[in-house]
């Protein structure tokens, strides 16, 4: 009886939620999870979508994206495609080359960032930025550090992510010794790990060893103290310090 009453309350609970996906638009690979994966499905449909539409604030939309960009992690690239289609503002060229940056796509990321910076936008320093990374990443690194020149030149303080993204062209073209300043300078002070764990690496190759060792143990002090929803970002910067580490 008891397991006759459980399945009818998960069916019950499942249409219910079904109901709120078609009369709110949802996508509709949603009916599939909610319906198949029961009662799972649905209990994920209600942390992703609907809490954080009745919570709402900060905590409660992070926790929304995170499930959503866990089981749909092109989902953002779609809605800015489609915005950028219907029109390709600067805003919206920007929302999609981050997207495509996201997935890895950066050679589109860099062509998009390159779009937009027209015009009074020309100089706009997350085009730049945005743009440069991009760069670097598919090994233009040359090239990316006349933009990040002119993102320090027009800055009012010097930022850590622009000192980032000019530590890792400076590493890439051979200037070392401003690599490293830059390193340093920006691992000290942008939150999350990947400064420290981009300095740790960049030690690691440039035969520092003991000193990236060290790096790497403040990674993992700093990831035990963290909440489980900052882990799993923090882990991937983890593995990109010690894989550094293993090939030195």
């Amino acid at each position: 009886m008891f397991l006759y009453g459980f399945g009818g309350l998960s069916l019950l609970f499942s249409i219910l939620l079904c109901v709120h996906v078609v009369r709110n638009n949802q996508q509709l690979y949603w009916l599939f999870i909610i319906l198949i994966f029961q009662p799972l499905g649905g209990l994920i449909y209600l942390v992703a979508i609907v809490l954080p539409e009745f919570l709402g604030g900060a905590r409660a939309r992070r926790l929304g994206m995170a499930a959503r960009g866990a089981l749909d992690p092109t989902r953002e690239y779609r809605l800015a495609k489609q915005a950028t289609d219907e029109a390709a503002t600067v805003h919206n060229q920007m929302r999609l080359a981050a997207a495509a940056a996201a997935l890895g796509r950066h050679v589109e990321a860099e062509q998009l960032y390159a779009q937009a910076a027209h015009g009074i936008h020309a100089d706009d320093p997350a085009l730049l930025l945005g743009r440069a990374n991009a760069l670097i990443e598919i090994g233009r690194a040359p090239d990316a550090l006349p933009l990040l020149d002119k993102l320090s030149e027009e800055a009012t303080a010097r930022s850590p992510v622009t000192a980032l993204a000019q530590a890792r062209a400076w590493e890439a073209v051979g200037r070392y010794r401003e690599a490293g300043e830059a390193y340093e300078w920006a691992a000290g002070r942008l939150p999350g790990l990947e400064g420290l764990a981009r300095y740790a690496a960049f030690l690691a190759r440039t035969g520092r060893r003991t000193e990236a060792e060290d790096n790497l143990a403040e990674i993992d002090r700093r990831l035990q103290r963290a909440n489980p929803q900052f882990r799993r970002e923090g882990r991937a910067w983890r593995d990109l310090a010690a894989q550094a580490l293993a090939k030195a």
